[in-house]
């Protein structure tokens, strides 16, 4: 391996560092702020390394992993986001019994997963990086073990990821069969020399591929799991959840289809097509009829990804740079939300604030926690001025470039359903409550509070001003290299 070979993976040689210097830490001496102090530094110099690691991109290293703008954006949006999600974890951990310092420890071995998968472009590293984040994912969403709930949520993550994991490896052998490789590019290659543009092995293959990373990305029919996961999990490792490991698969999902050139054949376009309506009016629909926040947000997530698959349907430079904006409006949209729940469960003790009878008369009490979840759900409507319209308006753009008109009527749909229940949980913020009544909660964290405030900013700012982000994905998330 060459100098610049370990230059382009130095994001993953710092973050991997980092992983055993938090780990020797834990086995030296057991100390919250530490542990929490460690990671962080860590989780940000691998953000840091970025900029040394784009001078050498694009890149192959190996025939696994390739370094271009597409990957380097990519993992700095879940670097990004992994910060986030640690500032969080820091005062809700402090409230809870039990050792701490291994979620830090588990959060950066998901990471580590996570930023692998959208830089591969071989089905081996593909489904390693995959296992590396779902694995660690399980022991998060048990965390910690004194509460049933948690570990409920594990049994149930365990068993589909299992069965999702399967259906994947089965698709993958089917391709390897037919075209004898396992590199997207090779596929794309060969795929153009099959006489018969309806080859049963690569159809069904590319077909348990879509279904096995179904799951994983919570689409209709495969999201059975979300709700009670989401409900079950600790706050802050439900917003991961719904953010780097989602984010992350989708990503890989986009640069396969790009580099194997599935775009060609006319029933993968009819199979994704379906996926997207399914999610979205199944998961709009679904989340009217829930009283707990983590689970109308569960849903709520269901439908977004059938929002990106409209913009995934474009195909070629649209998809590229609609998926991208997507998913960073995404990220941001659902971790202002998660974060408010992570802020209000941080300062109630030791349960969660998940019901929606514990935010009655929240702008009241916390108005400044309530008018940030309120910009967040207005912003996930796809209000104008928040950074959710103009990710709506992408998307509904590849769904026109791609004429997939059933799909932007259902966008159009589930947007008008899910503005519903997005002012349902507003209603209820704004509804007066007795002082008896009232929830009490202790002091934000600093560390909660101030991340709200930079999410909410970005929020706002990218909703009135989307021109820098749209420059940057241009310069850089469209480079994907082969």
């Amino acid at each position: 391996m060459a100098g610049a070979d370990l230059l382009a993976i130095l994001p993953f040689l710092v973050l991997a560092a980092a992983i055993v210097v938090v780990m020797l830490a834990i086995a030296i001496r057991r100390h919250h702020d530490l542990t929490f102090g460690l990671a962080l530094i860590g989780t940000l110099l691998s953000f840091i390394s970025l900029w040394p690691a784009s001078e050498v991109a694009p890149r192959r290293v190996t025939l696994l992993f390739i370094i271009d703008g597409y990957a380097l954006f990519y993992i700095g949006l879940i670097l990004a986001t992994t910060l986030s999600v640690l500032l969080f974890s820091h005062g809700y951990l402090k409230m809870r019994r039990g050792p701490q310092e291994e979620f830090y420890l588990l959060v950066l071995l998901a990471t580590l997963g996570a930023i692998s998968l959208v830089a591969s472009r071989h089905f081996a590293s593909f489904f390693v990086a995959l296992e590396t984040l779902s694995i660690a994912l399980l022991a998060l969403i048990a965390y910690p073990r004194d509460r049933a709930r948690p570990v409920e949520a594990s049994l149930k993550y365990l068993i589909l990821a299992g069965t999702s994991s399967a259906i994947l490896l089965f698709g993958m052998a089917l391709i390897y069969a037919r075209l004898g490789t396992m590199e997207f590019t090779l596929i794309g290659d060969r795929l153009r020399t099959i006489a018969e543009a309806s080859d049963i092995y690569w159809l069904t293959g590319l077909a348990m591929i879509v279904a096995g990373i179904g799951f994983k990305l919570s689409l209709v029919p495969f999201h059975m799991w979300a709700p009670d996961v989401y409900e079950g999990a600790p706050a802050p490792v439900t917003a991961f959840i719904a953010t780097v490991s989602k984010g992350a698969v989708f990503a890989l999902l986009l640069r396969y289809f790009l580099n194997a050139d599935a775009y060609n054949f006319g029933s993968v376009f009819i199979m994704i097509n379906v996926l997207a309506v399914a999610s979205i009016l199944a998961g709009n629909l679904l989340a009217l009829l829930q009283n707990n926040v983590k689970r109308i947000l569960a849903y709520s997530s269901i439908a977004h990804l059938g929002y990106l698959l409209v913009a995934f349907l474009a195909g070629g430079a649209l998809a590229k740079e609609a998926v991208t904006y997507y998913l960073v409006a995404y990220f941001v949209m659902t971790l202002g939300a998660f974060g408010i729940v992570t802020v209000l469960s941080s300062v109630a003790g030791e349960t969660e604030v998940e019901e929606l009878a514990d935010y009655r008369g929240l702008l009241w009490q916390r108005p400044w926690l309530g008018g940030v979840f309120t910009i967040t759900l207005l912003a996930l409507a796809g209000i104008p001025l928040t950074v959710g319209f103009f990710a709506k308006f992408y998307a509904v753009a590849g769904g026109v470039g791609a004429a997939a008109w059933p799909a932007i009527f259902a966008l159009v749909a589930g947007s008008v359903i899910g503005l519903f229940y997005y002012l349902r949980v507003i209603v209820i913020m704004a509804t007066p409550v007795a002082e008896a009544e009232a929830v009490e909660f202790e002091t934000v964290p600093w560390t909660g509070s101030t991340t709200l405030a930079a999410l909410t900013f970005i929020l706002i700012w990218l909703g009135i001003y989307p021109a820098p982000l749209i420059s940057l994905i241009r310069l850089t998330a469209l480079q994907v290299g082969n």
